[in-house]
């Protein structure tokens, strides 16, 4: 299929915006959605419109795809072990439209440079990028040579991380050290109105959150500056991050396998959606292009596998089959991302946001995704591929 023209009408789309709200029409022109209604809109002829009429077949936001390692992760068995850079292509078949990149255990030979650079080669192909500064270590790198300079000045910089606590693998950060980055970012926040967070990777380490929780009851640095991910991985640490979702956390679950010691990414969403917490204050990510090794109690890897968004995308198909309505577990992909990021025209469908969409097949898997207006897959196939994939 070629690229439509610039408008584009969906006709008949049960659209969950994620809230259901039932059949709609709904009309795109210049990357955005500029009409949702009950009835057709009145185009003239001389305008080239490409209409799909899909029949009833569910339309929802694209997905948020909160912690990506877009240059590559891993690194952690030798140079030979280093990810190579995401293709466009494995973001947009798992539905994913935006994506926020960020570096890991290595933080040398990738850096904040070359994160932004992969960022604006992303948008070039026609997905929304971001990305945070640091990565597990400190000092942070950055571009500027602060934290926050670089969220204040370098556009596409919302926030700080993954900084590494409780892993054999942070630098071990203080406490002191903890509320230093975070003020930079909060302040950062202040003056831009972006995100300003400090995304946090959580370890396997017995400590777990407790440098967040001290950190929340001897500073004035408000509870939604912290962001802990990988809150799945262990039991004991799934139970300490939903009480910190009480506080103003939002926290976040990884779509990896964690065996008995943890709770996998759909029973961890199962899990928060049946206790009394803030719905508002959860996401999900897939770590996609990260490296996902296991180390033994001497810390040396034994095995290692690595991550893709279509990971998160296989949970949101595992909870539909399981029975859950689509409103209640969509915003954990889409609109609870859009929130904590403070993406103010993502993870809604609603007249001036982007026009970053899914629409689901009649077996509720993806057909069709479209981002800012364009189609990447069309009918399960994909149509628009990244500058060097095959």
């Amino acid at each position: 299929m070629s690229q439509p023209s610039s408008i584009t009408l969906i006709k008949n789309a049960t659209l969950f915006a994620p809230q259901p709200l039932g059949l709609k029409h709904v009309l795109i022109a210049a990357g955005k959605i500029i009409y949702i209604g009950d009835d057709l809109p009145h185009l003239g002829k001389e305008l080239a419109v490409q209409t799909i009429d899909v029949q009833g077949q569910w339309l929802i936001p694209g997905f948020i795809d909160g912690h990506t390692h877009i240059t590559g992760g891993g690194g952690e068995a030798g140079f030979a072990t280093r990810v190579p850079p995401v293709p466009l292509s494995q973001f947009t078949r798992a539905g994913v439209t935006t994506v926020l990149g960020l570096l890991g255990t290595d933080d040398i030979t990738r850096n904040t440079a070359s994160l932004v650079a992969q960022v604006y080669a992303l948008r070039e192909e026609g997905i929304s990028a971001y990305c945070y500064t640091g990565g597990y270590h400190l000092p942070p790198t950055t571009l500027t040579g602060s934290v926050r300079s670089d969220i204040v000045y370098i556009e596409p910089i919302i926030g700080v991380g993954e900084l590494a606590i409780s892993d054999h693998r942070s630098s071990q950060p203080t406490l002191n050290e903890l509320l230093k980055i975070a003020s930079e970012a909060h302040v950062a926040r202040l003056m831009t109105g972006k995100a300003g967070i400090l995304h946090l990777h959580l370890g396997d380490g017995e400590r777990g959150l407790a440098l967040v929780r001290e950190a929340l009851e001897t500073s004035e640095i408000p509870a939604r500056t912290f962001n802990p991910t990988h809150i799945n991985r262990r039991k004991a640490l799934f139970e300490e991050a939903c009480e910190l979702s009480k506080q103003g956390c939002w926290i976040d679950v990884t779509a990896f396998e964690t065996g008995d010691v943890g709770y996998e990414p759909a029973e961890a969403l199962l899990r928060y959606m049946q206790q009394d917490l803030p719905q508002d204050k959860l996401t999900i990510s897939s770590d996609g292009g990260g490296c996902l090794p296991c180390f033994d109690h001497h810390g040396h890897m034994t095995k290692m596998d690595f991550a893709s968004s279509t990971s998160m995308t296989e949970v949101f198909y595992q909870l539909l089959d399981e029975g859950v309505a689509i409103e209640k577990c969509l915003p954990f992909f889409t609109s609870n991302v859009a929130s904590l990021m403070n993406f103010k025209h993502k993870g809604k469908l609603v007249t001036g946001a982007d026009a970053d969409l899914i629409v689901l097949d009649h077996n509720k898997r993806i057909s069709h995704v479209m981002a800012l207006g364009q189609w990447h897959i069309f009918a399960q196939q994909i149509i628009k591929k990244g500058s060097f994939e095959n």
